[in-house]
């Protein structure tokens, strides 16, 4: 089951518990931007461009024109309701994300960098993760990974 998954939380009253986080923790500047399918929430703290990419469900997708079961149609207004439900899950989940993150730095636990590493926008626009995703899938596909733990003697 998703987080959150019945919560009556806005999308607006997300984005804005977003956004008095990451202030709280010393944000300089914040921007969102939204379409049907995805939203995008952006950050600048500690001399760093954070930006969150936000998938959202498919209005259209049968998850939400559809009863669970798939034998019956949903009325136009039951699947909106379904696809806004949805909707603010995903949204709740990334307050959570965040803020969780925020305050592993403020713990000591990581530091900033290393909490938002993917996140972080690089001057050409793209992510880290954006940059080394593709290079991470390659290495796994051409490199022998090492054990995940030393083999106890005499084992092998």
């Amino acid at each position: 089951m998703a987080y959150a998954a019945d919560t009556s939380v806005s999308v607006a009253k997300s984005e804005a518990d977003i956004k008095s986080v990451i202030r709280r923790y010393g944000a300089t500047s914040f921007a969102s931007f939204e379409t049907s399918l995805a939203a995008m929430i952006a950050f600048e703290m500690q001399g760093r461009r954070v930006v969150f990419k936000l998938p959202l469900p498919d209005p259209k997708s049968t998850q939400f024109t559809e009863t669970p079961s798939g034998r019956w149609a949903r009325s136009e207004k039951q699947a909106h309701d379904a696809w806004e439900q949805a909707c603010r899950s995903r949204w709740r989940a990334l307050h959570l994300c965040i803020k969780a993150k925020l305050e592993a730095v403020e713990a000591g636990i990581e530091t900033f960098e290393d909490a938002f590493l993917a996140h972080i926008q690089m001057p050409d626009g793209l992510t880290v993760a954006e940059h080394v995703r593709p290079k991470i899938a390659v290495a796994y596909e051409s490199w022998t990974m090492q054990p995940l733990l030393p083999a106890p003697k005499g084992s092998m």
